[in-house]
């Protein structure tokens, strides 16, 4: 299509090419001519089926271990000393369902003492593990 802006001298043209836009739609064409027959089939998938009665209703009471800046231990709000805290440890680590234990220590704790009790909650057999952190060096 060509459109002159009137006038006897050569004059600006214009032409719309539409080369491009049909190669474009001829693609698009054969694109969904070949993709359209593969929707049309169903594949079988057996999925797991949820049984309600095979989940927890009441989870275990997660383990509190408390750690001071001086490095005291303390288990739910008891004191410890680092060879109690293994066998609790273990003790915790042998339970089903395994309760999760909470590492909880005061800001200026070095991250020394704090990694030293994960390292043992390790090798006991803990997989559940949570920080908690506390603002202040004061009271739990």
């Amino acid at each position: 299509m060509a459109m002159s802006t009137g006038g006897s001298g050569g004059g600006p043209m214009a032409e719309i090419n539409v080369t491009p836009l049909v190669d474009v739609m001829l693609v698009l064409l054969i694109i969904f001519m070949i993709t359209a027959p593969l929707m049309s089939h169903k594949i079988r998938i057996d999925l797991p089926q949820a049984n309600p009665n095979t989940q927890e209703t009441n989870p275990p009471e997660p383990i509190d271990l408390a750690i001071k800046e001086n490095g005291d231990l303390f288990w739910n709000d008891e004191p410890v000393t680092p060879a109690i805290l293994q066998a609790q440890l273990r003790v915790a680590a042998q339970k089903s369902p395994q309760p999760e234990l909470q590492i909880r220590a005061d800001k200026p704790t070095q991250w020394q003492k704090i990694a030293t009790v994960m390292a043992e909650a390790k090798s006991a057999g803990m997989v559940k593990l949570g920080f908690m952190t506390t603002g202040t060096g004061g009271d739990q």
